[in-house]
């Protein structure tokens, strides 16, 4: 008797021939894997720790921007009034060199040693490195210290494979969407955190004395509350159960019948599925010639320009006078966008993401987001031209709108790679 599979049945037919399931004793990834295929729903908590995780990580990108002039004018470190922008903009990009330097290194440590220690590692120097920023007497040492954040945050690259290797394939999405909502909220929080707390002496002298040490370092009430999270982060770390498996005989451990790495292996060509089975980290070339991952990190690249591009300039161009050609809203109209967009983020990624990404998949919906995202600037300046609460509404209508497109194209680019690549290789891939 022939029997028919529906095209729903052909797509979630395994491309390796199922075989028995083999674990490892005292392997942290079989364990991950047992509990997988025993439990079909969500790991919420993993997936909990994991958002707090991303959201610690990316406070301290983003919430020296409200205070950043001012702290390189109180370093006078500018001899004109019109230097201080330029040295700013060192000060201010100190993070993402350090981070682009060791970015590829943290994901080959992940790869080799581990996800979870490079979890430890990265928050523990958001503690300490944070801490030492807000202790700064001289211009060299926020620089250095905002170096050596962005050089040991090493999080984002092992944070988003950890996300898809601790869940089913049908809950990679919402993980994912989980990692991507967190660092979004956090590029939105952090500013807010460093407008309201820094200068406590000034803006709060009945709470915090000029002779305190609060008044002494204006901008280390800023850094404790930040590094104070990561500490509680740091902590939450170490519940997390690790999924990199630690031992050689990789090609006999196979997951659920239609688990991610069925998938990735297939698409391998023979060195590199020799290298999978051996249960070592991959050669570069090997990574290289997976033309899957390379186009997804190429549109991913442009992409990020892009957005880069948006992030930075969006709060310029709402606060300059309408004569140069901005919006002319006050800091607070800002903050209130920001904070709409936090909230809408939020809701969107969690709720409504991983439906879209089971129906349409990440590759639709990243085609999509990117023409609307065309249309939706374009409206920009059209924008500009209105006042009052109109303005208001549609600037905050715009930036919910335009922050969930972004996300959404990131969270597809994102779930393209991870599912481009072993998981030897996902690391050293995403860093």
């Amino acid at each position: 008797q022939v029997s028919y599979l529906s095209m729903a049945e052909q797509r979630e037919t395994p491309l390796l021939k199922e075989t028995e399931n083999y674990y490892y004793e005292n392997c942290p990834g079989c364990k991950v894997d047992r509990r997988k295929a025993q439990d079909p729903n969500p790991p919420y908590i993993h997936f909990s720790f994991i958002f707090a995780v991303a959201l610690a990580a990316a406070l301290p990108v983003s919430s020296i921007f409200p205070f950043l002039y001012n702290m390189v004018r109180d370093f006078h470190i500018a001899k004109r009034e019109e230097d201080v922008s330029f040295y700013a903009g060192f000060e201010g990009s100190s993070y993402m060199v350090g981070r682009t330097l060791t970015a590829v290194l943290w994901g080959v440590i992940a790869d080799r040693y581990g996800r979870k220690p490079v979890m430890l590692i990265s928050t523990l120097g958001i503690v300490i490195f944070n801490t030492l920023f807000g202790f700064s007497t001289n211009y060299w040492m926020a620089m250095a210290t905002r170096f050596c954040i962005g050089a040991l945050c090493g999080i984002l690259g092992p944070i988003r494979a950890y996300c898809t290797e601790v869940c089913r394939r049908e809950h990679q999405a919402l993980g994912l969407a989980m990692v991507t909502s967190a660092w979004g909220i956090g590029l939105v929080i952090g500013p807010a955190l460093g407008g309201y707390l820094a200068e406590p002496a000034i803006y709060y002298p009945t709470v915090f004395s000029p002779d305190s040490i609060f008044g002494r370092f204006p901008y280390l009430l800023v850094s404790l509350v930040i590094s104070a999270i990561g500490l509680v982060v740091t902590g939450l770390c170490f519940w997390l159960p690790e999924t990199l498996h630690n031992h050689s005989d990789h090609a006999k451990i196979q997951d659920e019948p239609h688990d991610i790495e069925d998938v990735a292996i297939s698409t391998l060509d023979d060195d590199q599925k020799k290298e999978s089975a051996g249960g070592t980290a991959p050669s570069w070339l090997a990574i290289l010639k997976n033309w899957p991952y390379m186009s997804t990190l190429i549109g991913f690249c442009v992409f990020q320009l892009h957005d880069m591009a948006y992030t930075e300039i969006f709060s310029l161009w709402t606060v300059t006078p309408r004569s140069l050609g901005g919006v002319g809203l006050t800091s607070a109209d800002v903050g209130q966008a920001l904070a709409v967009s936090g909230v809408g983020l939020l809701l969107c990624q969690v709720l409504i993401y991983p439906t879209l990404e089971k129906y349409f998949g990440p590759i639709i919906i990243a085609r999509v987001g990117a023409v609307l995202s065309i249309a939706l600037l374009s409206s920009y300046p059209f924008i500009a031209k209105l006042s009052g609460v109109v303005l208001t509404v549609l600037i905050d209508l715009a930036s919910t709108l335009k922050n969930v497109l972004a996300v959404s194209i990131q969270t597809g680019y994102f779930l393209l790679q991870n599912r481009a690549v072993t998981q030897q290789q996902r690391g050293s891939a995403s860093g």
